[in-house]
């Protein structure tokens, strides 16, 4: 008999366990506790326009999309060619990387209490990103929040595209999911005043 090692659960991970499972079997009414939804990935993606003038800067995004989420970027290409951008069908526009189990619930965890924290003038997130499926995805104007990021080595901010991937059928489902979770969700002129 093999014995198995010991694991450390993350605790976005432990957290659905113990407190998003029970607050959204109460809200929703789900038989059954595998009704409940998951987020089944996390999407990041940085878009580099400077790159068809200057290759260096698609280099310095995939270094730190590497940094930010521990795992090396897919290079994306363009698929159109745009005469106006100067861009040609193939050439290299961005990075995007794909995190599922717990290199995504690390960087949930991460984002939520570290990074989103350093953001100037901080309110809150935009709820307006949900896709009608499930899925929210908001922007980070500056990458530099992300604490694995060097200042000095940055040639320039990028912005950076997060997507979170659910299994909830509406958005309403997402939402609460989300709001569970922990993620800043900015309150509406009619929350804000009561």
């Amino acid at each position: 008999m093999s014995t198995k090692e010991s694991k450390t659960i993350p605790r976005m991970a432990q957290q659905y366990k113990d407190k998003v499972v029970s607050g959204m079997v109460e809200k929703f009414g789900y038989k059954n506790v595998m009704q409940v939804p998951k987020i089944q990935k996390i999407c990041l993606n940085i878009g580099v326009g400077e790159a068809t003038q200057d290759a260096k800067f698609l280099e310095a995004a995939v270094a730190d999309l590497t940094a930010i989420s521990g795992q090396k970027p897919v290079i994306r290409k363009a698929k159109k060619a745009i005469s106006n951008f100067k861009l040609r069908s193939g050439m290299p526009i961005g990075c995007s990387v794909t995190l599922r189990r717990n290199q995504m619930y690390e960087f949930m965890d991460r984002l939520l209490s570290v990074a989103l924290p350093r953001v100037r003038d901080f309110r809150g997130i935009n709820d307006r990103g949900f896709d009608g499926r499930g899925n929210y995805t908001m922007g980070i104007r500056e990458h530099i929040i992300f604490p694995e990021i060097n200042y000095d080595k940055v040639l320039k901010i990028l912005g950076l595209n997060i997507t979170f991937v659910t299994s909830a059928k509406t958005d309403e489902e997402a939402y609460e999911l989300l709001r569970l979770f922990g993620v800043p969700f900015r309150k509406s002129g009619s929350e804000a005043n009561a």
